[in-house]
């Protein structure tokens, strides 16, 4: 039972993760309608930065994730300006061979600046504590606590601003929303934004946790359309549900299995949940 649970908690560290990059796929998709495929590499250029920050200039790490955030919030409005908001009216398959391209470019100069080396990123929060056999450790709390803050406060914007209120309009009737003044493209750079700083925060949760290195983005990314084909398409809670349920399988699998078949979890659930349940546990037919 002890063995269950710890690797139970350990899924939910990761598990946690995977949500913020799901929940940044999710707003994208759900509100704009693009598959936002870039959206890994974004993240861990932000576990890059956020590595720059504390290691040459000795920020402290939330600071600097918060920081990298504000970047990677930056890029986000970059990337839908210039990237994606020329193809907004052409065939879907435009905005995924942009974000293809997107994704070998950033993945290209995040190798230059920053080597082909894992690296780890540093945390002051190294205690482990032992709970009547379960191992406990600081940064896994830290993770899971920041985490749930985040979203937190994602949803108070959303729900409690003049912003959140549009971007709710765009999201449930775009044409309606046009009709009645809401300014679309700003509302469309503001879930770029949005999305960019809470996928940068995954990132760098996982570079503290696990490490960062070339073609973690593209795995970062599977694993969040796995979370948005599992909670259901355009669902926040179902995000929360189909990240925590992802980590958890993956901690279950590499813990009783084998850590080769970890990163297999994600590509099955994603075809039996097309299979089975195509809209999601929480998604709408």
């Amino acid at each position: 039972m002890i063995e269950f649970l710890q690797q139970v908690f350990n899924g939910l560290a990761i598990g946690a993760v995977y949500t913020l990059i799901a929940i940044g796929l999710t707003i994208v998709f759900g509100i704009l309608g693009i598959a936002h495929f870039a959206h890994g590499v974004v993240a861990m250029s932000g576990g890059y930065v956020t590595f720059f920050l504390i290691e040459k200039l000795g920020v402290p790490f939330f600071v600097a994730m918060l920081l990298a955030m504000l970047v990677g919030a930056i890029l986000g409005l970059l990337v839908e300006r210039f990237a994606y908001r020329p193809v907004q009216n052409a065939a879907h398959i435009n905005a995924f061979i942009i974000a293809l391209g997107l994704t070998m470019m950033i993945d290209g100069l995040n190798l230059l600046a920053f080597g082909p080396d894992q690296m780890v990123i540093r945390t002051p929060f190294q205690s482990v504590f032992n709970l009547a056999g379960l191992v406990v450790t600081e940064l896994r709390v830290y993770v899971m606590v920041t985490t749930a803050v985040l979203i937190v406060a994602m949803s108070f914007f959303v729900s409690r601003t003049k912003t959140g209120r549009a971007i709710r309009a765009v999201a449930q009737n775009r044409s309606a929303a046009i009709l009645m003044g809401v300014n679309v493209n700003a509302v469309a750079l503001v879930v770029f934004g949005l999305s960019s700083a809470l996928g940068v925060a995954g990132g760098a949760l996982v570079g503290a946790m696990l490490a960062l290195a070339p073609g973690l983005g593209e795995s970062l990314v599977i694993k969040g359309f796995a979370v948005l084909i599992l909670g259901g398409l355009g669902s926040v809670p179902g995000a929360i549900v189909g990240g925590l349920i992802l980590g958890v399988s993956e901690a279950l699998a590499a813990g009783y299995l084998s850590s080769a078949y970890k990163d297999v979890i994600a590509f099955l659930v994603m075809i039996v949940v097309l299979l089975f349940r195509p809209e999601g546990l929480l998604g709408k037919k």
